[in-house]
């Protein structure tokens, strides 16, 4: 998929990625925006990160793991926009965390070399407060090679997997897919539908498989990918969410069925270095049993 530039979705495949138009507008509205003088406030909101804190209740948690903490870091795109991430790293010093979550998207391009950004992550190697380890999925930027790369750095990633913790004698599980706007197989829906039994976590990239996660019994999705819209309209509404499905769930808390989901606005920016109206963050997620 990667070396034809093909685009695999849910829904269908489209046997091209379209980019040209879209980089266009991109184009155009950076212009637009240096001549009306927005351009730089553009730039300090997409500088301006801040760690949101969010408590969810679960039923079903079991009570061993009442209070267990997982940070959420996604789309930093380190090499567009460097300070961003290093914002996040600073915001989580000193910060208790079981277990933190990489929710994809890396680089700026969606193809060529990633090596670069490598050093970015052994920073986070270096800082990582999470007891349980580092978990990560790779997102519509980022390529196979960097799954690899980001094991021998100790970051664990799952490609349709499942892992499972533990305190005590009970369990919670944690699936990873592939990224599913760009890359999906079947094999991702699969690792949906045949994890264990018991309280789950599903990791995916966008909000596009929450019908497929909530039917196979998860409790909480936590994805990224849309930036909360980046640029957004007065009140956070976004006007482009890169969502093929599930459109309603392109930012903050939502709910599918019986699962609770979370999309984050992300870390880091894409297009052009701006944001409005959409803050970047880093969550930290206290899971509750009640």
């Amino acid at each position: 998929m990667e070396a034809a530039k093909e685009k695999h979705t849910p829904w269908a495949i489209e046997e091209r990625r379209h980019w040209v138009a879209f980089r266009r507008l991109l184009s155009l509205f950076g212009v637009a925006l240096r001549l009306s003088g927005l351009y730089r406030r553009g730039v300090r909101n997409a500088l301006d990160i801040k760690l949101k804190r969010i408590e969810l209740r679960f039923e079903n948690l079991p009570a061993e793991f009442d209070g267990y903490r997982i940070l959420q870091l996604s789309d930093p795109h380190v090499d567009f926009l460097a300070a961003p991430w290093d914002t996040a790293l600073e915001l989580i010093s000193g910060e208790r965390v079981d277990l933190c979550v990489l929710t994809g998207d890396y680089r700026k391009r969606v193809s060529g070399p990633f090596e670069h950004i490598l050093p970015a992550f052994e920073k986070l190697m270096a800082r990582s407060p999470a007891r349980d380890g580092i978990y990560a999925i790779l997102g519509n930027h980022d390529c196979a090679d960097m799954a690899e790369a980001f094991e021998n750095l100790g970051i664990d990633v799952l490609i349709n997997e499942t892992r499972s913790l533990q305190r005590g004698d009970a369990r919670i599980h944690v699936t990873g897919t592939d990224d599913v706007h760009y890359y999906y197989t079947d094999a991702a829906r699969a690792a949906l539908e045949t994890a264990p039994d018991g309280f789950k976590i599903a990791l995916v990239h966008s909000a596009e498989l929450a019908d497929i996660a909530a039917n196979a019994g998860f409790s909480l999705y936590l994805a990224g990918h849309t930036h909360g819209g980046q640029v957004c309209l007065p009140g956070g509404m976004p006007i482009i969410t890169h969502l093929g499905r599930h459109r309603r769930y392109a930012s903050g808390l939502w709910r599918h069925g019986s699962m609770t989901g979370y999309t984050t606005t992300g870390i880091g920016v894409s297009g052009l270095p701006v944001r409005f109206n959409s803050r970047g963050e880093v969550v930290l997620i206290t899971l509750r049993r009640g």
